[in-house]
């Protein structure tokens, strides 16, 4: 016997206790003035890549739309230094939620005891989206919710990612677990519309890392889909370039996360060692750049580390200037 959603109760977004409202949400150039030498290292490989027209991949988790960055990533997709922007099904839900009612988030603890935690019926509204692009046959969920949010009556669609990807035509990629999301609950939720729209992001997400040489991937704040994803479009990567008579070796990695890790990562930690199970640390800053590649690690809140890459990108682009200069 299946699950019989129909029963489901699905009450309005209105009567829910918000955790977070947009004034979480950061204005450009006010986040202080933390830094770290390799958050400046890696800003130098994206100016660099950047100048070459090579891919730059910002991949993030949901919390990272919750720490109300959002202006800083958009400001440097506008600017070029984002190419590509992946995030899992919780990064989806809260830009959209964001962009919707300018608020996010709900207690756990409180919405699990009533039988209530994510059954909000305008959340719901993602599964519209996404069944009706397959039903078309448009493409990918990022696209298709980019540009619903874009288009549509979202009152607060400024501060959305999705929305500022489908503007500027960069690539925004969904990468889904399917029962891991709030929207999985619903009776509109169709698991082979989502399916399918999930696994065109990845294939377009594998064909930007099948041109990501001499290019930069970063992850913030997910510490199972950015590894794993990445780690399986390179190797389809590498695969074809091989069969090509080419070679995917010289790009950059940058993890930033709250995990504290030793100051040089040269290989990865003995399995007897927690820290083996971190998977950005053995996926992303070890074997994925063995051989040729660059990779930085940075132990600090997202509210911090992603202002400090937009700060560390324009003190690069303010001396490129000054010496520029005649």
């Amino acid at each position: 016997m299946l699950f019989d959603r129909d029963r489901l109760t699905l009450r309005p977004l209105r009567e829910r206790i918000h955790d977070l409202d947009a004034s979480v949400v950061l204005p450009l150039g006010t986040a202080g003035t933390w830094s770290h030498p390799g958050i400046r290292e890696a800003a130098g490989y994206m100016v660099r890549a950047k100048k070459a027209r090579g891919n730059i991949v910002m991949m993030v988790g949901g919390h990272v739309i919750r720490s109300g960055v959002q202006r800083y990533i958009i400001d440097l997709m506008e600017r070029g230094y984002i190419t590509c922007f992946s995030t899992n099904g919780s990064g989806m839900i809260h830009d959209y939620e964001f962009a919707l009612i300018g608020a996010t988030t709900e207690s756990v603890a409180r919405y699990i005891k009533e039988g209530q935690f994510g059954l909000w019926k305008e959340t719901g509204g993602i599964n519209d989206i996404v069944n009706e692009s397959h039903r078309k046959g448009t493409g990918g969920m990022g696209a298709a919710v980019g540009e619903a949010i874009n288009e549509g009556d979202f009152p607060y669609k400024d501060i959305s990612v999705f929305a500022a990807c489908h503007r500027l035509g960069i690539p925004a990629t969904v990468h889904i677990g399917i029962g891991y999301d709030i929207i999985h609950e619903h009776p509109n939720f169709d698991g082979a519309a989502s399916g399918a729209a999930s696994y065109a992001d990845f294939l377009k997400y594998a064909e930007i890392i099948r041109n990501i040489e001499g290019g930069v991937v970063m992850n913030f704040g997910s510490a199972v889909m950015a590894p794993e994803v990445f780690l399986k479009a390179l190797s389809m990567a590498r695969n074809v370039a091989r069969a090509d008579g080419q070679s995917i070796t010289d790009l950059t990695t940058l993890v930033c996360d709250i995990h504290e890790l030793p100051d040089r990562i040269e290989g990865e930690p003995p399995k007897q060692d927690t820290r083996y199970y971190f998977r950005p640390w053995k996926t992303m800053l070890v074997r994925t750049v063995a051989d040729g590649g660059r990779s930085y690690y940075v132990a600090g809140r997202h509210s911090d580390t992603i202002p400090a890459l937009w700060s560390s990108i324009n003190d690069i682009e303010r001396q490129s200037n000054t010496h520029a200069k005649p």
